[in-house]
Formats: structure tokens, sequence, C-alpha cells
């Protein structure tokens, strides 16, 4: 079919591969529902603009488990030489993907790499592709990732790839749109259809359109599967079969697979391909279109489909190739209902998964070998259900993570060995407690310490005692948690247990550190040092992450700063998104106390909108959010810190609890709600007194006092609070400076004297706090103070209105009309980021519409530079 209303699109990519070509690397997304037309416009792109680069193609198949890394044996068996030797050698993922990105840059000429339909990836495929998009920026390489846009939802594995993009400068987004009438009237010619009735019967679907016109003068079908059975139906006996077999096979078959699923019998392949309905592909056929697959597959009798199963497996198990791909044996032996094949062949497919980095894709594996089987040995069982909740629990599965622990527990209950109930009982209190269930987790811990207690010391009993010191660690409980720490280390040193004794180290130190204790800080770079030593990059960037984060809770943000950007630059090298997010995450928050607050915005932004963030990663984040939207006066602050709220209440720690309360107890003083204030800083004041927390206590203590309670905080509270509650706003305005905290030296400022007062103001616009700085001329005019600074328009008559320099950023693309996609490819920001920044200025604005924003603007000159804005709208 002519390729119609692309002309724009394909210019797009060529300035891409300009780009490129001139060694800045660029990734390219080309989305689009099913059926858009997205592998013939990249065709066309490459026969015309791509013939001066070379051409490396990947392809990824629509399997309900894929194999892992699919597109790189593609690649690998374009080029040949070490990467395909070092997949056929299984070499570790670290060595493949370094492999690949040495191929892309040892090119004598620019590289296209393109991996189609990656909404079907495998998580291994998606962190190559994260790997090399951080690492092509200055190469002359040009990615194309083409995907399925309607088919990546919010849970999606790929939405969590698209968010880690989104804020590269690199990336550059193409979304093929459905063909308007006027095409379809291009394409009818004098066929005897009408152009706006076909165009709303298809949706202007270019594979719906192309389908319906093949069927000319025999009617429109009511949907895409009537067209393709109705041509499906047309072929022969041998040519239906060879069509059948190859939708249950794949998307994709190589000839040699297909013959030996039918026993060499092929006959009526060339009809498939006569009638458009496969076409040839490298080695082997493909269908033209995945919805051809999708309506072959569902018009086939599952006796027939049964049947090609046992078919394929039988031929993959009689060819010593096919032995290796252990993935594509479970999933026919899955199809041909043969358990002992599933049993024989899913754990070694989940174990290379896993092996692989495509840790969804081997619990899929292990939940398709835990449903046959039932009637195996119980201890067999039970290390199935062990290696399924642990990879459960990597992905975040955390409810069938808990309940595959509990069967496991059960069967090593039921078979006496006490070891194992154990060992299983302190695992199962690591997803209970990222789940928010503290108490259920509290008691699994207890009952795996009872029960290893009573057997001679093992691995599994220094492991149970880090877990406890882990739980209490997170609930700050300071001394229970060095003690345990200390166990730990001393029974995993005398049996050799590195790992645990690095990840002891860790808690041990975070528990001291936490609390204002340099020396905890030895014990976590003791522990950085073990986990660097043993190659435990997880570990390595949990001990950044409790570095950076323990220093943030006590207000050390130089130091927090530099733990974090180290942290965050190895997890983000190594792909550890756990602990980069949540580095992140404190990241945000040390930008809100050093008053950088679009900084602080955009990242807390970026990891709320992320799929997959772990809630406490999320919880922090909606703090940073809540308490920037607070302090600027912004729209939306309710929204978030309930949200907080909702989750830190699951957790019921200290560690969570403390700060959304703070925030929330700041919102409320700001929205002028003394009372509300009081209630938020006293539903944890009493938790944090209990625990010693300094900061905490202090903050609290200070919330309080500024809503009216007079009772005198612990004389042990945190000094800068202290000194404000006592009266002495100097003192408290100084500590502050020297934390490198300017919100909170011009909120102990606005207490003092005339000239502190000043001081003050001139901070607080600076920050561009325009609730404290419009609460503290207020109080100036109320006691007779007569010139009272007017604010911000002595800085800037530009902008009257407080805007920050993201949000006339924003306004300057309202006055161009561009929508929140627009200008979020401009800005490299998010839709929702933008649409957050639009509210806000709205809102400043006083404007119903963002055409009114606009026209604001002109009228104000916030904006001389540009011409008239558009009309409101």
């Amino acid at each position: 079919m002519e390729l119609l209303e692309r002309d724009h699109e394909l210019q797009a990519l060529a300035i891409a591969l300009a780009e490129a070509m001139a060694g800045e690397g660029r990734i390219v997304l080309v989305s689009g529902e099913a059926g858009i037309g997205k592998t013939s416009f990249v065709d066309r792109f490459i026969a015309t603009a791509g013939r001066t680069a070379r051409l490396l193609k990947g392809q990824c198949d629509s399997l309900f488990t894929p194999s892992p890394l699919g597109p790189l044996y593609d690649i690998a068996r374009q080029t040949g030489g070490r990467l395909l030797a070092q997949l056929e050698a299984e070499a570790p993922r670290a060595a493949l993907f370094s492999t690949m990105l040495d191929l892309l840059r040892g090119q004598p000429q620019p590289v296209i790499l393109l991996v189609e339909d990656v909404h079907w990836a495998d998580e291994a495929t998606l962190d190559l592709i994260k790997y090399l998009g951080r690492r092509i920026a200055e190469n002359p390489v040009l990615i194309i990732l083409t995907y399925r846009g309607d088919e990546v939802g919010a849970q999606h594995p790929l939405r969590l790839l698209l968010g880690d993009l989104a804020m590269s400068r690199i990336v550059r987004r193409i979304e093929l749109r459905s063909l308007t009438v006027d095409a379809v009237r291009r394409l009818i010619a004098d066929l005897p259809f009408e152009a706006r009735t076909l165009h709303r019967q298809t949706g202007g679907n270019p594979f719906f359109l192309a389908e319906v016109l093949a069927h000319a003068g025999r009617g429109v079908p009511q949907t895409v599967y009537d067209a393709v059975l109705a041509r499906a139906a047309k072929l022969q006996p041998a040519a239906r079969a060879t069509l059948e077999t190859t939708a249950v096979i794949g998307s994709r078959v190589e000839h040699a697979m297909l013959e030996r699923t039918q026993r060499g019998a092929v006959d009526g392949l060339s009809d498939c391909l006569a009638a458009g309905l496969l076409a040839s592909a490298e080695n082997g056929v493909a269908f033209r279109h995945e919805l051809v697959r999708d309506a072959v597959l569902a018009g086939l009798d599952p006796g027939r489909r049964r049947e090609i199963c046992r078919a394929a497996l039988a031929g993959l198990k009689s060819a010593e190739a096919g032995r290796g791909d252990q993935a594509q044996l479970a999933h026919f032996a899955e199809g041909a209902g043969d358990g002992p094949a599933v049993l024989e062949f899913g754990p070694a497919a989940a174990r290379a998964a896993a092996a692989a980095g495509a840790h969804g894709a081997a619990a899929s594996q292990y939940r398709r070998v835990l449903a046959f089987a039932a009637d195996r040995a119980p201890t067999e069982r039970a290390r199935l259900l062990e290696a399924y909740a642990e990879e459960c629990a990597i992905v975040d599965d955390l409810a069938e993570a808990c309940r595959a622990r509990d069967d496991a527990i059960a069967l090593w209950r039921r078979a006496g060995d006490r070891l194992k109930e154990g060992e299983n009982l302190a695992a199962l209190a690591w997803p209970l407690v990222r789940s928010g269930r503290n108490a259920a987790a509290e008691e699994a811990s207890r009952r795996a310490i009872e029960v290893l207690e009573a057997m001679p010391p093992t691995r599994q009993l220094a492991h149970a005692y880090r877990i406890q010191a882990h739980l209490r660690m997170l609930h700050r409980d300071r001394r229970p948690a060095v003690r345990w720490g200390r166990k730990a280390i001393e029974l995993a040193t005398r049996l050799g247990d590195d790992a645990t004794v690095a990840a002891a180290e860790n808690v041990f130190g975070a528990a001291m550190l936490v609390f204002g204790n340099e020396r905890g800080r030895l014990h976590l770079e003791r522990g950085l040092a073990l986990a660097r030593k043993a190659g435990l990059d997880a570990l390595v960037g949990q001990s950044y992450s409790d570095l950076g984060s323990c220093y943030g809770e006590q207000y050390r943000f130089a130091e927090a700063e530099a733990h974090l950007a180290s942290g965050i630059a190895y997890t983000a090298e190594r792909d550890l998104d756990h602990a980069n997010h949540y580095m992140r995450s404190w990241l945000a928050l040390t930008r809100l106390y050093q008053g950088r607050w679009d900084e602080a915005a955009e990242i807390a932004t970026a990891l709320i909108e992320g799929p997959h963030v772990a809630m406490v990663s999320r919880i922090m984040a909606l703090v940073a959010l809540g308490r920037v939207r607070a302090r600027r006066g912004d729209p939306g602050v309710a929204a978030v810190l309930d949200e907080a709220l909702d989750l830190v209440l699951q957790t019921d720690t200290l560690q969570r609890l403390a700060p959304a309360r703070a925030a929330r107890a700041e919102a409320a003083w700001l929205a002028d709600q003394p009372e509300r204030t009081m209630a938020e800083a006293a539903a944890a004041y009493d938790l944090a007194v209990r625990h010693g927390h300094r900061w905490h206590a202090g903050e609290f203590s200070f919330w309080r006092w500024r809503a009216g309670d007079r009772n005198d905080p612990p004389r042990w509270a945190a000094r800068p609070f202290l000194l404000q509650v006592k009266g002495d706003w100097q003192g408290a305005a100084a500590a502050w400076e020297r934390l490198g905290c300017p919100y909170e030296q011009a909120r102990a400022l606005a207490d003092g004297d005339m000239p502190a007062r000043l001081a003050a103001l001139e901070i607080f616009d600076r920050l561009g706090a325009a609730p404290a700085a419009a609460a503290l001329r207020q109080r100036m005019r109320v006691e007779g103070v007569r010139r009272v600074p007017r604010g911000p328009r002595a800085a800037t008559r530009q902008n009257p209105l407080g805007l920050t320099t993201r949000e006339l950023e924003i306004l300057e693309c309202l006055t161009q009309g561009l929508s929140n996609g627009q200008i979020g490819a401009r800005l490299h920001v998010s839709p929702k980021t933008v649409d957050h920044h639009v509210s806000s200025v709205l809102a400043k604005l006083g404007a119903c519409t963002r055409g009114e924003a606009a026209r604001i603007a002109l009228e104000q000159q916030l904006l001389p530079q540009h011409g008239e804005a558009p009309a409101a709208k």
C-alpha cells in the first residue's frame, strides 16, 4: 500500500540520522497502534535516507514468555564475531552489553540499530536498550525503537524504560497517526467505497484499510479478524496447516523449525506468501502483521493448537541446536499439556532468564512450572516456590512473593526441615516490610530467629540477624539495630559469609549515622569496600543510598549530595534502578533544603510519574514535591501530601511518618491553619521523642511552638530548631546558614528585628517563597511598619507574579500555542510534568485557560520579545 501522510515524520527521522552522523547519537521512539504502519515507515526511511549507514536489526517476538535478549541474537547472526561467540558461550550479561556497545562504536560508518516491537521485549532486552541509550550520546549511532503505544499501559515493563529515556536530550519521539479521510480517498481510487464511511469504520488504520480494500466488492468486514480469516479460508489444506503452524510457533519462524514441526511438509508456504498473509524473512518467514497471527490463533481449535505444540516440541527436542532455547521448549511443552517436559525445561529457562536480568520472564517460567508440579515431592515444590518468590520480590510482585514464601514455609515445616523453614521465614520478612506489612514482617523475623537459634549456628541465622537489624533500623530503634547488626557481623564473619557481613555492616553503620554518630560512617564504608571486593553491585548501591539518606536525615546536605551523586552515577551505570530511585528521591529533598526548588520538583515529579518505583522512593518524592508546592504557593499540595500520608501509615515507621507529618504541618501553617499544624506535629512527636531522634523531635517541637504550644522541647533536640523555639533567632539563622538551608534561615530571620526581617524578605523573594513572604509582609503591616518592601517587582518588572524560571519557559510555550506533548519535547520533560507547571502558571496568573494565560503574558509584557498570543480557548 502507498505510504501516505508520513513526509513530516520521515523528515524528523532524517534529521535524527544527520545529527547521529555528526557524532551526536540519537534514539528515536516510533510509536503507534497496531497496524499503523511502523514497519513500512521505517523500511521506507532505510531504503532512502539510511543508505549511508550500516543497518543492524533486531526483532522482539510475541511469546508468552519471551526468550531473553532475542534481538541481540538477531544482531549477532548479522555480525558474527565476538558477540555471537559470547552468546553461544552464555557469557555474562555485562560482557554481552559491553561487546554490543563496542560493536556500535567500532564500525567504519555510522550505524542504524533498529529494534522492532519493543512492547514485546523481555527485561534483559529493555536493560540492553537502556544501557546503550546512556552511552551513545557522542557516537555516530541512531537507535530506532518501534512499539505499540496503545499496548504500553502504566504497569507495562516498557513504561519504565520510556520514563528513563524521557529526560534524555538525545531522545526524539515520532508518533504515527491514523490516516485522514483525504488519504483514504486516495487509496480507494476507483474502488466502490465511500471515503468517510470507510474512514469511520476503520479509524484510518492502514492495516485495516489494506485488508478491507483487498476484499473490494464483497462488503466491509466488521473486524480485521474477519478480513484475515476470510483470506486464510481460501487457502488449500496444506497452506492452512502451514499458516496455523507458523502462528503457533511465533511471529517469525525459521524454515528449519517449520520443516521440523511439519515433518518436512511445507508445500503450502508459497500460497501463504502469495496471499500476503506471510512474508519472507531472513532464514524463514514472518507474519505480514501481528494482527494476522492474532486472527489465526483466535480461530484455531484448542485441540489443533495442542497438536501443533506437540509437534513443535518434538521438533525442537530432535534438533541438537534447538535444545539451547529452554524458553521455547517450555513454551511448547505447556501448549502441548506435557507436564514432564515443562518440569524438565521450565526451571532451566527460568534460571537462564534470571541470569540475563529478565526477572519478570523468570517469574513467569517458575509460575508455569509450579502449575505442573502438584504431584512432585514436597521438597522439590518448596525449592521451586523459593526461586519463584525470589524472582517475584525482584520485580516487586510482593503479594506473590509473600504467598510463595508462605507456601514454601508450610512445605518445609511438613518435611521437618527446620533449617529451611527458618531460612524462608527470614526471607519472608523482606517482601512483607516492603509491602508496608510491618507487623507481619516483625512476626516472620521473630519466628525465623526462634527456629534457627534452636540449632547450631548457620549462615541462615546470620542472615536472620541481619534482617532483624534492618527492621530495627527502619523503625529507628538505634540500640536494638546496633545490637542485632553486631550479632550478624560476628556470626557471618566466623562462618565466612562475606555478603551477610557487608550487608550487616551497612545496617549497623546506618543505625548509628542516622542518629548523628559519625562512627557509623566507618561501618558503612567497610560494608561498601566488602561489597565492591565481592562484586556485589546491588549492595554497593545500597551503601551509597544509606550514606546519602542518613546524612540527609541529619541535615548535612553537602555530605548527602556528594554520596548521592556518586551513588546515582554508580547505579545508573549498572542499571540498579531500585537504589537509583531512592537516591534520586533523597536528591530531590536535598535540593529542596538547598533552595533549588525547580530541580527538586523536576526530580520528584519524574519519580512520581514513573512505573515500578518502590513505595519508599515514592513517599520521599511526594514529600519533596509537597514541600516545594507549599513553599511556593503552587496548587496541588494536598493531593501529593495526602497520598504520602496514605502510604506512610501502611509502614508505621518513624523513618516515613516523620517526613510526611512534618511536611503536612508546614503546609498547614502556610495555609494559616494553626490547629491542623498542631495536630500534624503532635501525631508523630511522641514517637520521635521516644526514639531519641534529634531532628524529627526538633522539627515537631518547632511546629507545635508555632501553633501555640509552650511546652519546652527536649534539651537534646536539633540545635537550629531548639534555638528558634527558645527565642534565639540570630543563633538559629546562623545555624541554618551554616547548614546551607536558605529558607529555614529566612524563617528564623523573620522572627528578628527590622534588618533581619528585611533580609528574610529578600531570601523569600529570591526563592519564590510567596506564602512566607506574604505572611511576613502582612505581619509587618499589622505591627505598623510603614515602608514594607513590595517584593519581586523590584527584582524584575517582567515577572511581577512570582513565576519561576521553568514557569516562564512554560508560559513562553503557551504563547506559541504548543500542546503539553510539544512543550515536553522542547524542554525534555514529561507531559505530566508540563501539566503540573501549566496548572501552577494558570494559578499564579489567575487565568482559566491556556489562551487566557498567553493573553495576560502579552498584555503585562511578561514575555515582551514575543508576538501576539493565540486566541483564548
